[in-house]
Formats: structure tokens, C-alpha cells, sequence
């Protein structure tokens, strides 16, 4: 008989809330220091993870929760570019799931 496979929990930076980590959406800091969405969860760099929830997404990107997670300063650009990914995919995902 087969074990079952192990599922890895993660936190999410902004609720403090541990999830499946195929839940969480992964933000990333590349080794060249760039800070991006990472939909495959498997770019190398320093990880961070946010749930699905916009309160999260918003505490997380605009009161420093990804910043102290990922240990650099994001720029405003990249605050509006890591927002409009939530809402074009994240967003998304919600309303046809709910």
C-alpha cells in the first residue's frame, strides 16, 4: 500500500495563517533582486506567500509584510504590477471557484 504524499504547509505573510501550499500564490526575489509574481512556485530565489483573500493581497504589498518577508524595499511599480496580478488571476480563480 502506498503512503499518502506529503503535503508542505506555508504562511501567509500578511494573515499569519498556515495553508496547503498549493493554496498560496508565491512572490518571489530573484537572486538579481527583482521582485515578481511566480505562478510556478519553483523560481530561484527568497519566497514569500500570500492566500487568496484582497485584504491579504493589499496588507502584504502596501504595509511591508512582503518587504520584511523578502528582505528588499519594492518599488511602487512593482507594488502596481504584483496588484494588478492579483486582480487579473487571482481574482479570477475566486469567482469561478465561489
Amino acid at each position: 500500500m502506498a503512503r499518502p504524499r506529503h503535503i508542505p504547509d506555508r504562511r501567509c505573510v500578511a494573515c499569519g495563517n498556515q495553508f496547503p501550499k498549493h493554496e498560496l500564490h508565491r512572490v518571489v526575489r530573484t537572486p538579481d533582486g527583482l521582485v515578481m509574481v511566480d505562478p510556478s512556485g519553483k523560481r530561484a530565489g527568497r519566497g514569500a506567500y500570500l492566500c487568496k483573500s484582497l485584504g491579504c493581497w493589499e496588507r502584504g504589498v502596501s504595509r511591508a509584510g512582503l518587504e520584511r518577508s523578502l528582505g528588499v524595499s519594492i518599488s511602487g511599480d512593482t507594488r502596481n504590477e504584483i496588484m494588478d496580478y492579483y486582480h487579473r488571476v487571482v481574482a479570477g480563480q475566486s469567482l469561478v471557484e465561489g
